[in-house]
């Protein structure tokens, strides 16, 4: 038997999964590493506390396995997507903290940006809204407050990369400096159009070309580990993908109009949108979803800031439930919130709303509102909130979306599953096998070495699947639509 290692580096831990030949897991391991904020509004990490976290747990995951090594056909990476890493060339050591995706450090620059215009030329290049949540400003900020980095960059002294570049030279003890279509995708610095760094945009944000990493596809030739590294031998590295579009390809939404969810902190839909970029006139993000080979595939992607996030406040502010799994049973004790609409916008509202200034809100109490409605009306606002940006999805494509593939901690939840599927009017298809981001790692890196043949093939190991059916009226659905659409139109005014 086969197997493959999936190194899943995430925000507040990295994990490591081996799979088997039949895409089963096998041993799962994790560890939790420190999160940082020296400043209202900054997140670093320690890029040490990143490779020491994850190469811990990949050696832990062979030896609870009890696998030979040599059997591992191939390592594939997926990790937290715009995290930026800048390090020493020839000592491997990171010149300053990495800069973690939900950082608002660089926000000034990038208003400064927006007041000369260039949102426009930056969406046309990459997809991307001009927002520091990508990397091109952190890296700027990195060059700019660390002495003399900027002239040691221009030498071609320093190297930039996202968190899976990080790991693969680490893992490769520097010999290979790589990352793949979409991470790069994510930096606000390639162009998605041509498949290249855009010099128009390193212009933009003085950023020297030779501290790039060299793009490939998602699935390829990203070198050996080095023997030390890992059990004493080379392991290929065949897949990379960014965390969400790892998730996609984990749930083999391989055709156009095929729509994947994450229910995690937030949400996180992507669309496959097929070899065609579907420029977004509502608020998403046109993104690249895979690489392998002449394949190229897009995708449109929306958040959701408040998801699961809405079910610990719950818990832990308003101590409604003991934990997370308790929602359900509440939520089922009641046949509806009976006029309950929560909007958890406690961040503001993200797309189609782009509203930053809205603020949450509890509507529609009486005195006859028990805890019960106010619990199942949280769990209703996130499928209401999922239910806005697949139509803002179809608005923007006009494709037809035959079913929602969902994953992540809350979609466990058989209510919020069932409730999504009636709003949606949509099949809703749960897989068994739950760490999906790590899947499409396997999957990328699997499929390059041949322990699989193709995605047909894997297809047939994902019969295992929870199916939600929708059950609604159009008119139940447009009743309890307008009265989510009328609570979000309040916090906004």
């Amino acid at each position: 038997m086969k197997y493959i290692l999936a190194l899943d580096q995430g925000t507040t831990s990295s994990r490591a999964i081996l799979f088997n030949d039949k895409a089963e897991v096998v041993t799962k391991t994790q560890k939790e590493f420190p999160q940082h904020y020296p400043k209202p509004g900054w997140v670093e990490h320690e890029p040490d506390d990143i490779w020491l976290s994850q190469i811990s747990v990949a050696r832990e995951a062979i030896e609870k396995a009890n696998v030979s090594p040599r059997d591992i056909a191939a390592i594939g990476i997926t990790n937290q997507r715009e995290t930026t890493i800048l390090w020493d060339r020839e000592t491997g050591r990171a010149v300053y903290p990495a800069i973690v995706w939900q950082c608002r450090r660089s926000a000034e620059r990038i208003e400064q940006l927006k007041q000369l215009g260039k949102a426009d030329i930056i969406k046309d290049k990459t997809g991307l809204v001009l927002d520091a949540y990508f990397s091109a400003s952190k890296i700027e900020w990195i060059l700019d407050h660390v002495d003399g980095l900027r002239e040691r960059a221009e030498k071609g002294e320093i190297a930039f990369g996202t968190v899976d570049t990080y790991l693969i030279w680490k893992l490769t003890r520097g010999n290979v400096h790589a990352t793949d279509v979409t991470n790069a995708s994510r930096t606000m610095l390639y162009n998605i159009h041509t498949l290249e760094w855009d010099d128009e945009l390193l212009e933009l944000f003085r950023i020297p070309r030779a501290i790039l990493p060299e793009v490939m596809d998602s699935a390829g030739d990203f070198g050996m580990t080095h023997p030390e590294v890992i059990a004493g031998i080379e392991i290929p590295i065949r897949g990379v993908a960014g965390d969400q579009q790892a998730s996609l390809f984990g749930q083999l939404c391989t055709d156009a109009g095929m729509v994947k969810n994450t229910y995690g902190t937030g949400c996180f839909m992507l669309m496959n949108t097929g070899d065609k970029i579907k420029n977004s006139q509502t608020g998403l993000i046109s993104t690249i979803a895979w690489k392998r080979g002449d394949e190229i595939r897009y995708a449109l992607e929306g958040s959701v800031f408040i998801a699961g996030a809405a079910i610990q406040w719950l818990r832990d502010e308003l101590k409604m439930i003991y934990d997370a799994a308790q929602s359900e049973y509440y939520a089922g004790l009641v046949d509806d919130s009976d006029g309950v609409v929560v909007v958890p916008a406690f961040t503001g509202l993200g797309a189609p709303y782009w509203n930053m200034r809205a603020r949450g809100a509890i509507f529609g109490l009486t005195r006859g509102t028990k805890r019960e409605h106010i619990v199942r009306a949280t769990l209703e606002s996130i499928a209401y909130q999922t239910l806005d940006i697949l139509t803002a999805m179809k608005q923007d494509t006009g494709l037809r979306v035959p079913h929602l593939q969902v994953d992540g901690g809350a979609a466990a939840n058989g209510f919020l599953m069932q409730f999504q599927a009636d709003m949606l009017n949509t099949t809703v298809r749960r897989l068994k096998v739950t760490e999906t981001t790590a899947l499409g790692a396997a999957y990328l890196a699997g499929l390059e070495v041949g322990v699989w043949q193709s995605v047909e093939q894997l297809r047939t190991l994902q019969a295992d699947v929870t199916v939600f059916k929708p059950s609604k009226s159009r008119q139940w659905i447009e009743v309890h639509y307008d009265q989510w659409q009328d609570a979000v139109r309040r916090v906004m005014e």
